[in-house]
Order: C-alpha cells, then structure tokens, then sequence
C-alpha cells in the first residue's frame, strides 16, 4: 500500500490573491526554561489545501461542519489535465473513471496546471459527483472564480483546492480530506491524503 500526502505544508504554502498568509507564533519554549513547547497560529480559512463548504459562496448553504464525511473519504479518480476543463474534457474524465474503475467518477481530482471552465462544472454537476479537486487555490479562473463555485456548490458538490499531484499517476485510488470540524465555517485547511494498493 502506497499513501499519498497530497497536501501543502501549511506555513508555506500558496495563498490566493488578497487572502492573508498564515502565522505561527512561539507561546513557550522549552529552551527558554517553560516545562512544554506550545504554539499559536492564524490563518484564513482557504489557506494551503482546503476544502470549499457550500456556505462559501451561497449565502444558505451549508458550512463545513454541516457536509457529510462521505464527501470527502472513498474512492477517487485521478486525472490529468492542462489549461482549461471544457465540458468534453469534463465527459471524457467521468467516462474513463466510470469504465475502468466504478464508484471513482464520485470525487474527481485533476492534476496539473488546469482551471474548471463553467461548462466543465456543468457537466460534473450533472454528472453527480460528491467532490471536485485540484492543484490551484481555487477551482474556477483566477480572475473569476464565482460562477464556477457556484455552479458545483449549488449542486452540492464540496471543493478541494490546493492539493499537490505531482507524484500521482493517473487512474484510481482512495481519498481521505476530511476537514477540521469548524462549526459555521465555509471552509476549512485538511490534511489530504490518497492510498493506492
């Protein structure tokens, strides 16, 4: 069995544009004489890998305490893919995972330098999926990123960004990104990880 970790380092890690980078503060230091080293950190909720609620851009949609865990652990497709995700790059991924590996076409993650188009969300939406992920700190156009939330979040589809594929191959594996349980949060930071036999 082969695990993963998918995820930034998080005091490191890519932030996106205009969100604040994450902070870590020394409390006490065992060095300096205090029985224990202890640390404090800030951070925005969308630092590093992170997972979108639904509440991220739907003003009654459910925060990230709300989701179930199944969204976020099971099986899972990996593929790759450059530039943008039009709807038939979207149909063709769905139709590589549900032929060569049923159940996986449920939580979509693309590797590469790849932004989802509107078009592409629709047919992942229509598709059903639980989850979509990938390698940007958002899923949709830098520039414009709303509408494509808004079209996978409105279907009830979480959002993992942020991840790191690079040592991933293509094809089939298990997921497990369950966020950190901030209640009434519209996102939260997780350790993603994929496990392949």
């Amino acid at each position: 069995m082969k695990i993963y970790d998918i995820s930034q380092e998080l005091f490191s890690c890519a932030v996106f544009p205009g969100n604040p980078k994450p902070e870590r503060k020394t409390l006490k230091r065992m060095e300096d004489g205090e029985n224990c080293n202890l640390s404090a950190f800030f951070m925005c909720a969308h630092n590093g890998t992170h997972v979108d609620a639904p509440l991220h851009f739907l003003r009654e949609g459910k925060s990230i305490d709300q989701l179930p865990l199944e969204s976020f652990v099971g099986p899972a497709w990996v593929a790759e893919h450059e530039g943008p995700i039009l709807a038939e790059d979207a149909g063709r991924i769905l139709r590589e995972a549900r032929e060569r590996r049923p159940g996986t076409e449920e939580r979509i993650l693309v590797k590469g330098k790849a932004f989802l188009t509107e078009e592409g969300a629709r047919v992942f939406a229509a598709g059903g999926i639980r989850l979509f992920g990938n390698e940007s700190q958002t899923v949709g156009p830098e520039e414009a990123p709303m509408q494509v939330h808004l079209i996978l979040l409105g279907a009830g589809v979480v959002l993992l960004e942020g991840i790191r594929l690079g040592a991933v191959e293509e094809g089939a594996c298990f997921l497990h990104a369950a966020p950190l349980n901030l209640a009434g949060a519209e996102g939260a930071p997780c350790r993603a990880t994929l496990i392949r036999k």
